[in-house]
């Protein structure tokens, strides 16, 4: 009987999975809703069986007990989470779950000792050495992931309500928020009552655009931003770590707003979380026991 493998990269926003044979041939890839686990382990098994399940018709895989999947996933690093999802019932013939973050430094380094800092909707840094994480962050918004998206997103919520009370100066950015919600502060903070890390995020791609034009508050917002991923890069460095990939979308389009000497620090990954989470397919990479 042939044997496949998969990985899938779930994060706040989407999950992704790709399924290779033996000979690490791509044969199908698809993508579906959230998989972050914290936010509901069933949630999250739906939306990766899904993407699992579209990916392998691409592959024409039927038998889907033929697929070892290492799957990489947001707030894996949550045990009560982490227990709950591996509780759940699957048809694959094995599933390891590690974070994104691991599956995002086992892609870039192919597996290797190496260093990642991954600025998604959420934000952590990971440094692999000889097998040991070094983890940094990524305990999930809003007490932490600063650099992430979902932060970016909370940060401009704030501060387009404190210039709509005149305590600082508005801007083109928060004027464009508060028409988002059809200028009802109301509107806005029941929307705050339920929105998820994602919801936050939906605003990013408008601040680096606006931070093309000199918007004063986007350009604050993004600096903010950079600060912090530039804090987890400098924070790995210290572990050791003298070679850095900065990941994510967040991640992708902050470095020109890093310092000369931290960009110097950054290299090219080798591939992606899901190339990672698929090379953790093939072997044991369980979180736990997980000492952070």
């Amino acid at each position: 009987m042939p044997k496949y493998f998969c990985g899938v990269d779930g994060g706040g926003t989407s999950c992704r999975a790709r399924i290779v044979d033996e000979n690490g041939q791509l044969l199908g890839e698809a993508k579906t809703g959230s998989a972050n686990i914290l936010l509901g382990v069933e949630l999250a098994m739906e939306n990766i069986q899904t993407a699992i399940a579209l990916a392998a018709e691409q592959a024409g895989i039927a038998d889907l007990s033929t697929l070892s999947v290492g799957m990489a996933l947001a707030a894996a690093e949550q045990k009560s989470a982490w227990l709950a999802f591996m509780a759940l019932p699957h048809p694959y013939q094995h599933v390891t779950l590690n974070t994104d973050g691991y599956g995002a430094c086992m892609g870039a380094f192919s597996g290797e000792n190496g260093a990642i800092v991954i600025a998604g909707t959420g934000s952590v840094g990971i440094y692999i050495e000889n097998g040991q994480q070094h983890v940094l962050g990524g305990r999930e918004f809003p007490i932490s992931d600063q650099g992430g998206g979902a932060v970016m997103g909370l940060r401009l919520i704030q501060q387009t309500l404190l210039a709509h009370d005149g305590l600082r100066p508005t801007s083109a950015l928060s004027q464009h928020v508060l028409a988002h919600f059809d200028h009802n502060l109301d509107a806005i903070v029941s929307w705050s009552k339920t929105a998820k890390p994602r919801d936050y995020g939906q605003f990013c791609p408008t601040i680096f655009e606006m931070a093309m034009q000199r918007d004063e508050l986007a350009m604050e917002l993004l600096q903010g931003s950079a600060d912090d991923v530039e804090r987890l890069i400098l924070g790995l460095n210290r572990k050791g770590a003298s070679q850095v990939a900065l990941m994510g979308s967040i991640g992708e389009r902050i470095v020109p707003w890093l310092t000369p000497a931290t960009q110097a620090l950054l290299v090219q990954p080798k591939a992606d979380a899901m190339t990672g989470a698929i090379l953790m397919a093939y072997g044991d990479h369980n979180l736990y026991p997980f000492p952070r």
